[in-house]
C-alpha cells in the first residue's frame, strides 16, 4: 500500500500520465481528420478509457498536494490552479451526464417546441417545455457584397401563459427556463432561421466557477512569495549579470534575407518609358472604390492587393501599385505581354511551357486562342479539395491570378461607380452591365471612364495631366453625390487614415528595423563580453532606444489598422503574426534589465515573424468581420493567446541559444559557463510560465466566448484540442524540476525547444493538416513556410545532438 502511494504521488507517474493524455488528444484530432468528428469522440473524448485517465490525473495531483503539503505551506497559487481543473472536469463531466443539446428550426410564422438532438445513435427529437414562434428572420449584408453582417431572429415565446417577445442574434443568447438559444444558421431563402439550444445550468456554473478559481490562481502564482516565479526571480537577482558571450550563438541563429531582381527585356523597358506621372497615380490612389468585401476603400488599397497578388511584389520595377494599375488600364495591349504574373512551380512552368518566375498573359493561350490550362484545371476541380495535389493547387492558383488580370483587361474589379437604388448597395465597375442605370448617370458611367482613360494615354504621351487631373475630378464628385444619395457614407478620415497607412509600410519599415538593430544589439553584447566598456554600454542604450522607436512605430500602425477596420487587429492569420510580433518585443523589455541577450533575441524574432507575415501566402488586407467573430471576447481571447505565443518564442531563442552554445564550447571549459547559461536558463523558465499562465487564461477566456456565442464552451474542435496539448506540453516543460534525477540544463532548454512544436502546430498546423470551426486563416499556400521550419528542425537536431555533454550540467 505505501509503495503504491509512492507511486501514485511522484512527478514522475505525473509526466507519464500528462503524456498520454497529450498523446491521446492528438491522436484524436488526427482521427477526426480521417474518419469524422464522431468516431474521434467515441474513439477518444468520451471513451471510458479517457475518462478513466482524467480521474487519474485528478487523484494524482491530490496525492502530490498531499505529499508536497501545500496547505501547509501556504502554497495558494498551486492549489488554486490545480483544484480549479479538478472543478473545469467536473463541470465537464456534469455537461456530458445531464447536459442537452440540439437545434431548433423555424419558419417564418411558424411555432414550434421540438428540438432536433444528435446522439451517438443518431437523431432524436425532444419536446421544450413552452412553444416558440419565428416572427421575422432578418439578414443584413455588408454592402455591395454577399458576406453576411449580422443576422438575427425575431421570436415569440409562450411560455406559462405568457407571451414574451424577444431577439435572438449572433452574440446575444435567449435564455428560457435554462435552455438557452443562439443564433446558428439560416435557410436559403432567408425566412428560416436555425437555433442552437443549449440547456446546462449545473455544467455551466461548475465550470464557470472553475474559471474563475483559474484566473485567481494565475494571478496567485505571479504574485505569491512562494510561488516558482518569484523563486526564479530571487535566483536571478542572485547572479551576476553576464550575458555577452551569448551574443556569438545569436548572430549564428539569425538569417539575411536578400531580393533579387531580374530584367524583363524590352516589354519592361516599354513599361517604365510609358509610365504614369507619379503625382497623378497618388491622385488616382486617393479615388474611393469598393472592394469585393464592400468595404469602402482608397484605390491604393484596391491595386496594391491587386499587384501582389498577380505580382507577389509591392511594387512592378520602378511603378508603385497605383502607377501599375492606372498603367495596365490605360495601355492593356502592352500589359498583355508583360513578363508580369507570378509562376513559382517549376513544374507547371515546364508543363505549360511558361516563363518561370514571371509569365505574360498572352503565354497561358495557343496560336489559336485556346486556354492552356483548360484541361488539367477541370481534371483539378474535378477532385475533392483533399484529394487535390500540389499540382492541382498551383494550377488552380495561376487560374485565379490569370482571371484577375482578364478582368481588369475588361474593365472589371474597379467598383467606382455607385449606384442610388441598388437592393445591396452595390457600386459598379466601368466593364460590368451598366444597363441598370439610367438617365444622365446612365450616359455618364458608361462613357467617363473610357474618357478618362483617353485623357491618361495623351497625357502619357504628352507630358501634359490637367485635362486627365479635371476628368478625373468628375469621377470624384460623382461618386460622393451618389454614394450620399445611396446612404453610404464616405469617410473622409478613414479613407486618407487607409492611404496613409498603405504609404508608411509600417510593418515592412519595423521588420527592417527589428532584424538591423537586433543583430547590432547582439554585435554590442559580444564586444561587451570581452571589453567591458562604458561606451559599449551607451551603444547598447543608444539601440534599445531605437527598438522603442520601431517598437512605438509599431503600436501606431496597428492602432491605425484598428481605427481603419473597427475592430482589434488581430482576427486573422496577418494580423495575428504583426501581434506575436509586437507582443515578442513586449516580452523582451520585460527582460531587458536583467538580460541584453535575451532583448536582443525577442527583437531579432520580432523581425523574423514580419518576415514571415509579408510572404505571398499571408493576405494583409482589411476584411469585414464574420458575425460571430463580432464579440469583445475575441479581442480578449486573441490578444492573450497571440502574447503567450510572443514568451513562448522567446523561450524558444533562448533554449536553442543555450544548446548552440553547449555544443561549440569545450567540455573542459564547460563548467566556466555554466553561471551564463543558468542565468540565461531562468530568464527562460519565467518566460515560458508567463507565456503558460497567458496561454490557459486565453484559452478558457475563449471557452467562455464558444459558450456566449453558440451554446458550448468545449466542442473538442481540433484548435481548441491543440490549445490544450501546447498547455499540456508547457505543464510538462515548467515541471521538469520535479523531477531531480533527469532536471539538467541541457534537457530543460532542449524540452523548451522542442514545445514550441505545439505552438507551430496549434497555430499553423491545424490549418493545414486538420480542419475546424477555427480554420478562419486557412490558407492552400501554407506550405509555402514549411521550408524555413525544417531549415530550423535541422539545426535544432545537429544542436541537440552536439550538445549532450551539457547533461552534467545542473540547473
Amino acid at each position: 500500500m505505501i509503495q503504491f502511494e509512492k507511486i501514485f504521488s511522484s512527478g514522475v507517474t505525473t509526466f507519464v500520465l500528462l503524456m498520454l493524455y497529450a498523446t491521446g488528444l492528438a491522436t484524436a484530432t488526427f482521427l477526426e481528420k480521417a474518419y469524422g468528428t464522431m468516431l474521434a469522440k467515441v474513439a477518444v473524448y468520451y471513451s471510458p478509457l479517457f475518462f478513466l485517465l482524467q480521474a487519474l490525473l485528478v487523484a494524482n495531483f491530490v496525492a502530490v498536494a498531499l505529499k508536497r503539503r501545500l496547505l501547509q505551506f501556504r502554497r495558494w497559487g498551486l492549489l488554486l490552479v490545480h483544484g480549479s481543473f479538478i472543478i473545469i472536469l467536473l463541470g465537464a463531466l456534469v455537461t456530458h451526464i445531464f447536459g442537452r443539446e440540439g437545434m431548433l428550426h423555424l419558419r417564418e410564422g411558424q411555432a414550434g417546441n421540438q428540438m432536433e438532438v444528435h446522439t451517438n445513435r443518431g437523431h432524436a427529437v425532444r419536446e421544450l417545455p413552452f412553444r416558440m414562434e419565428l416572427v421575422k428572420f432578418t439578414l443584413t449584408r455588408y454592402p455591395g457584397s454577399m458576406s453576411p453582417s449580422s443576422y438575427e431572429s425575431d421570436v415569440r415565446v409562450y411560455v406559462d401563459g405568457d407571451t414574451l417577445r424577444r431577439t435572438v442574434y449572433m452574440n446575444h443568447v435567449l435564455d428560457v427556463k435554462g435552455y438557452r438559444f443562439y443564433q446558428a444558421s439560416f435557410d436559403t431563402d432567408e425566412r428560416g432561421t436555425v437555433l442552437s439550444v443549449n440547456r446546462d445550468v449545473a455544467g455551466r456554473n461548475l465550470t464557470y466557477a472553475g474559471y474563475l478559481l483559474l484566473l485567481a490562481g494565475c494571478m496567485a502564482c505571479l504574485t505569491g512569495k512562494n510561488g516558482r516565479i518569484r523563486t526564479l526571480y530571487r535566483l536571478l537577482n542572485t547572479r551576476k549579470h553576464t550575458s555577452g558571450l551569448f551574443a556569438l550563438i545569436g548572430l549564428l541563429a539569425c538569417s539575411c534575407f536578400a531580393s533579387a531582381q531580374t530584367e524583363a527585356g524590352s516589354m519592361m523597358d516599354a513599361v517604365q518609358q510609358h509610365a504614369v506621372a507619379p503625382a497623378h497615380a497618388q491622385r488616382f490612389g486617393s479615388l474611393p472604390v469598393q472592394s469585393s468585401n464592400g468595404r469602402i476603400v482608397p484605390v491604393n488599397t484596391f491595386s496594391s492587393e491587386i499587384l501582389r497578388k498577380l505580382h507577389r511584389d509591392a511594387t512592378f520595377g520602378s511603378l508603385n501599385a497605383d502607377g501599375f494599375l492606372l498603367s495596365v488600364l490605360a495601355l492593356p495591349e502592352m500589359w498583355m505581354r508583360v513578363p508580369l504574373i507570378a509562376v513559382s512551380s517549376r513544374e507547371l512552368a515546364y508543363f505549360f511551357d511558361l516563363t518561370h518566375g514571371h509569365c505574360s498573359y498572352m503565354e497561358a493561350f495557343h496560336a489559336d486562342g485556346s486556354y492552356k490550362l483548360q484541361r488539367k484545371l477541370e481534371e483539378a476541380y474535378r477532385k475533392m479539395p483533399a484529394e487535390r495535389n500540389a499540382f492541382d493547387k498551383d494550377i488552380i492558383k495561376l487560374d485565379e491570378q490569370i482571371n484577375i488580370f482578364h478582368q481588369l483587361l475588361n474593365g472589371q474589379r474597379l467598383n467606382l461607380f455607385p449606384k442610388i437604388d441598388d437592393p445591396h448597395r452595390k457600386w459598379y465597375a466601368p466593364g460590368d452591365d451598366l444597363s441598370g442605370y439610367s438617365g444622365q448617370d446612365s450616359m455618364f458611367v458608361s462613357q467617363i471612364f473610357e474618357s478618362y482613360l483617353s485623357d491618361v494615354r495623351d497625357a502619357i504621351r504628352s507630358g501634359d495631366w490637367s485635362r486627365a487631373d479635371e476628368t478625373l475630378d468628375m469621377i470624384s464628385t460623382y461618386q460622393r453625390a451618389r454614394s450620399k444619395a445611396a446612404g453610404i457614407e464616405i469617410e473622409e478620415d478613414r479613407l486618407a487614415l487607409e492611404l496613409k497607412y498603405n504609404r508608411l509600410e509600417v510593418f515592412r519599415r519595423c521588420r527592417i528595423g527589428y532584424l538591423s538593430l537586433g543583430g547590432l544589439l547582439l554585435i554590442s553584447s559580444f564586444v561587451l563580453f570581452y571589453r567591458d566598456r562604458r561606451r559599449t554600454k551607451w551603444i547598447i542604450r543608444l539601440l534599445a532606444a531605437g527598438v522603442l522607436a520601431v517598437f512605438l512605430f509599431h503600436m501606431l500602425g496597428m492602432g491605425m489598422r484598428w481605427r481603419i477596420g473597427g475592430y482589434a487587429p488581430w482576427s486573422n492569420s496577418y494580423e495575428t503574426m504583426v501581434y506575436v510580433a509586437w507582443a515578442t518585443v513586449s516580452g523582451g523589455w520585460v527582460f531587458m534589465r536583467r538580460s541584453p541577450v535575451t532583448f536582443a533575441l525577442a527583437t531579432l524574432f520580432a523581425g523574423v515573424i514580419l518576415f514571415v507575415s509579408e510572404l505571398s501566402w499571408m493576405d494583409p488586407q482589411i476584411n469585414p468581420l464574420a458575425p460571430v467573430l463580432k464579440s469583445p471576447w475575441l479581442m480578449f481571447h486573441v490578444a492573450i493567446l497571440m502574447a503567450a505565443y510572443g514568451f513562448f518564442g522567446i523561450g524558444f531563442l533562448i533554449g536553442l541559444t543555450n544548446l548552440v552554445t553547449m555544443s561549440l564550447i569545450r567540455k573542459s571549459r564547460l563548467n566556466v559557463h555554466t553561471p551564463s547559461l543558468r542565468e540565461l536558463s531562468i530568464i527562460n523558465e519565467l518566460s515560458l510560465l508567463i507565456g503558460l499562465i497567458l496561454m490557459t487564461v486565453g484559452t478558457f477566456m475563449g471557452a467562455v466566448w464558444a459558450n456566449e456565442s453558440w451554446g458550448r464552451y468545449w466542442g473538442w474542435d481540433p484548435k481548441e484540442t491543440w490549445a490544450l496539448i501546447t498547455i499540456v506540453t508547457y505543464v510538462l516543460v515548467t515541471h521538469l524540476h520535479l523531477m531531480p534525477k533527469w532536471y539538467n540544463l541541457w534537457l530543460f532548454n532542449l524540452s523548451s525547444v522542442a514545445a514550441f512544436a505545439s505552438v507551430l502546430m496549434t497555430y499553423f498546423g491545424v490549418n493545414y493538416f486538420l480542419s475546424g470551426m477555427h480554420s478562419y486563416g486557412q490558407n492552400e499556400a501554407l506550405h509555402g513556410v514549411f521550408g524555413y521550419l525544417y531549415a530550423t528542425l535541422l539545426l535544432v537536431v545537429i544542436s541537440a545532438l552536439c550538445s549532450r555533454k551539457g547533461k552534467a550540467l545542473k540547473y
